[in-house]
């Protein structure tokens, strides 16, 4: 099996497609990376920019380069001696158009006839025998708004079938409707009545059965070309908690691709790993980002920040497991009601407690969870984890939820006894996790948001060195091929914006202090601010990443607000809220007083946030695993939550800085950047150490803890892979209050080191550490490898 030792992920797009990803091959490779990393490139909906909402899995995506453009990006990667890893989406198909996904047309013009029938998971009982489509406006129930348009049925611009033989030119357009295999109904209807399932709560991404063989076999034609004619080398899993049976779907892959590499975007909580059995070799690193962020957060700001929140909230303390429960029972009594009322419909007969009493075990199960799902019989103590809290919740329960643990399989010993409500159950459950935890949780629990990020648990607010090598040395273990994360297409902020967020954590006051006179700034200007956790995460926001600007901020503000749910929403929002928040960001922006107040904030955090990044990003570089750079993020780059962090990258301008670092002569001032805001520093890191990776991939081999050692030693981490080494200072901001480094060392193995950003020699040698003074004096990390290896 071809395994990378890195990988560069390109967002493929119309305006970056596969041809123009062909021509930045070069520039990949003088990185140092080892494999281009492409985003989904299947036919996706006409004008998607992300594309996850595939409408026709046989073929490459036009729009994205098509066929050619794929053989033309893959001749180029192979011939530089990369491989390429293609992001492809099991769970779900693009049905927002019906006109341009062949399988989901089908299904509504023959309904159960289709050949297509087994392809979608529908409920064709609940809805009558027919597909409830949530697409109507408040007002057009009437049906008054349908036309019939050469032989197609429209509503607006939305374009449907009509079956064979059940219209004639003239007739009301209402009454062909009600002879079809779908029905339109009120959108706002969709979430408590959708008879198909769906990806999270959307209902124009349809799931699709991958665990019928046939299906699977259709849905995966393109990708088995790819790898019968070696175009591509892996692939990357979207969300495989979102089909039947993951490790099953795994097996099929594996089979179809040769054994080829592959990862999952599976979140995992702390303490969770993967199941062994599957045929996979590790996640996409939302874990290893937790553990970078956190061993990198100063535990002592914990309470003021969360004196701070508490204060904000009017004095009432939030418990992050209250909270979740709340946004998890939400997420399941409306945005996804529809889903547990499926539940119940395929509970066993001898559950007999009345839907409504069903409804409520199953909601509160869900809203229990610790985890996203379980893969039954494994993981069932996190099934009857569940249970026995929901019994605590509501002891008036307790009946349902005996009987529902029994059919729901928390003591099934082996897969084929699973009842159909149990195997639906665990496709759910990671449902109501991401939508109540990541969408709504993540934006109100506010007092550090650099923890509330992807696969993280904010309530854990820092990792011990102890803890942090424990991780890493499991993980060179039993998973040295799993991807290592630091920012991804979906990470709500990216690693920059964190970097400089968590140095709040070393000066909590001055952070209390700030939002304080910003808020009380903005109530002299007659604004509200009564949503304090809010003010605080946009305040967070655009000090994480200053200089912003002001169209980008509104737009993260608003996603952020309607996410949560607490003062507005996406759906019936208020606007006398949003246009206060939306004002308060203006004066934060434009008054002389405020601003001042910003930038006299970003530029207490501005050198230590630089310093985590660097950090961070040695650390992920050089973990046990396979390193992934996000387009762009080899600068700074202080992205926010998508669509901003999908925005187009000056490739021209990263290839000229790049060329200029290769320039400059070892030993020069050029050679070794200033760290500030060119990024440069960040960039020659990312570089020498891809390149070492791809170069002598054996110093990579092992993982052993360097002990520091000294008044300070908490100021830094190390380890050392095997005759590759790094150390990394810790909590930057307090290290400069307390006067730098001075008498504190690490030890290395005895022997001579380079460190490969500065091309300095150190020497080891037995009792004797390297001096930090010395070692961290230019940058706030150190590469090192041993020279006599």
């Amino acid at each position: 099996m071809l395994t990378p030792t890195s990988t560069y992920r390109l967002q493929i797009t119309s305006g970056q497609d596969l041809h123009r990803a062909a021509e930045l091959v070069p520039y990949i490779r003088r990185l140092g990376a080892d494999w281009v990393y492409l985003s989904p490139i299947l036919r996706a909906t006409s004008g998607s920019d992300h594309g996850y909402d595939v409408v026709d899995p046989t073929e490459v995506d036009p729009e994205r380069g098509g066929s050619e453009g794929l053989t033309a990006l893959s001749e180029a990667a192979h011939a530089a001696g990369l491989g390429v890893v293609v992001d492809i989406v099991p769970n779900h198909q693009g049905v927002a158009a019906p006109e341009q996904n062949p399988w989901w047309w089908s299904l509504l013009a023959e309904g159960r006839d289709s050949r297509y029938a087994d392809a979608f998971d529908v409920d064709w009982a609940a809805g009558g025998g027919k597909v409830l489509i949530p697409v109507l406006g408040d007002g057009d129930e009437d049906l008054s708004a349908l036309t019939v348009e050469d032989g197609t049925l429209h509503y607006y611009d939305n374009v449907y079938p009509l079956a064979e033989g059940t219209w004639s030119e003239g007739e009301d357009p209402a009454e062909v409707h009600g002879r079809q295999h779908y029905e339109l109904i009120n959108w706002r209807r969709g979430d408590s009545e959708l008879n198909y399932r769906r990806f999270f709560t959307v209902a124009t991404l349809a799931g699709v059965r991958v665990e019928d063989r046939e299906v699977f076999d259709a849905s995966h034609t393109e990708v088995s070309r790819w790898f019968r004619e070696g175009l591509v080398d892996g692939l990357r899993i979207d969300h495989p908690d979102g089909v039947r049976d993951p490790q099953d779907y795994l097996e099929k892959l594996a089979e179809l691709t040769g054994g080829a590499w592959t990862v999952v975007e599976k979140i995992l909580e702390p303490g969770e790993y993967l199941p062994g059995e599957w045929r996979t070799a590790g996640t996409t690193g939302y874990d290893s980002l937790g553990w970078i962020d956190r061993v990198l957060t100063n535990p002592r700001g914990q309470y003021e920040l969360a004196s701070l929140d508490t204060r904000l909230r009017g004095g009432e303390p939030v418990r992050w497991d209250e909270l979740i429960h709340g946004t998890k029972r939400r997420m399941a009594d409306a945005g996804l009601a529809a889903e547990v009322h499926r539940l119940v419909r395929e509970l066993p007969e001898d559950v007999g407690h009345g839907d409504e009493v069903a409804y409520e075990g199953l909601a509160e199960i869900l809203s229990n969870f610790p985890v996203y799902r379980t893969y039954l019989p494994e993981g069932a103590e996190h099934l009857t984890e569940a249970v026995a809290a929901a019994r605590q919740a509501r002891p008036e329960l307790s009946d349902v939820l005996t009987d529902l643990a029994r059919v729901l399989g928390a003591d099934a010993a082996h897969t084929e006894n699973l009842t159909e409500v149990a195997r639906r159950f665990q496709q759910t459950s990671g449902m109501v996790m991401a939508k109540g935890v990541e969408d709504t949780a993540f934006y109100r629990y506010t007092r550090l948001t650099s923890l509330t990020e992807v696969g993280g648990d904010p309530s854990v607010f820092s990792m011990a060195p102890e803890t942090f090598h424990e991780e890493a040395a499991r993980r060179q273990r039993e998973s040295p091929l799993t991807m290592n994360a630091l920012t991804t297409h979906d990470t709500k902020r990216s690693a920059a914006v964190r970097a400089r967020i968590t140095v709040l954590a070393e000066d909590p006051r001055a952070w209390s202090e700030t939002v304080d006179t910003l808020v009380a700034t903005g109530r002299e200007a007659g604004l509200t601010l009564a949503d304090g956790p809010a003010v605080n995460l946009v305040l967070q926001a655009l000090v994480g990443a200053w200089p912003i600007e002001r169209d980008r901020a509104v737009d993260y503000a608003m996603k952020a607000v309607r996410e949560a749910s607490v003062s507005t929403a996406w759906v019936d929002g208020d606007e006398e809220f949003e246009a206060d928040l939306t004002r308060f960001i203006d004066l934060v922006l434009t008054d002389p007083g405020a601003r001042g107040v910003v930038e006299g904030c970003v530029a207490r955090l501005e050198g230590p946030g630089w310093a985590n990044a660097l950090a961070a990003t040695a650390l992920q570089l050089t973990l046990p695993g396979v390193p992934d750079v996000y387009q762009g993020q080899e600068l700074w780059e202080p992205s926010l939550v998508d669509p901003d962090n999908r925005r187009p990258v000056d490739f021209a301008a990263l290839d000229t800085l790049l060329t200029e670092l290769d320039a400059a002569a070892p030993g020069t001032e050029h050679a070794t950047p200033p760290v500030d805001g060119t990024g440069a520093a960040r960039m020659l890191l990312t570089s020498r150490v891809l390149r070492l990776r791809r170069e002598r991939p054996e110093l990579f081999a092992d993982y052993t803890p360097l002990t520091v050692r000294g008044a300070l030693a908490e100021h830094a981490l190390g380890y050392d892979r095997g005759g590759a080494a790094t150390v990394v200072t810790r909590f930057p901001a307090t290290l400069a209050a307390a006067g730098g480094f001075t008498d504190e060392t690490v030890d290395l193995p005895a022997g001579t080191w380079e460190d490969i950003l500065t091309r300095r020699e150190f020497t080891a040698t037995p009792g004797n550490g390297i001096h930090l003074a010395d070692l961290l004096t230019t940058y706030p990390a150190a590469i090192l490898r041993r020279k006599d290896d």
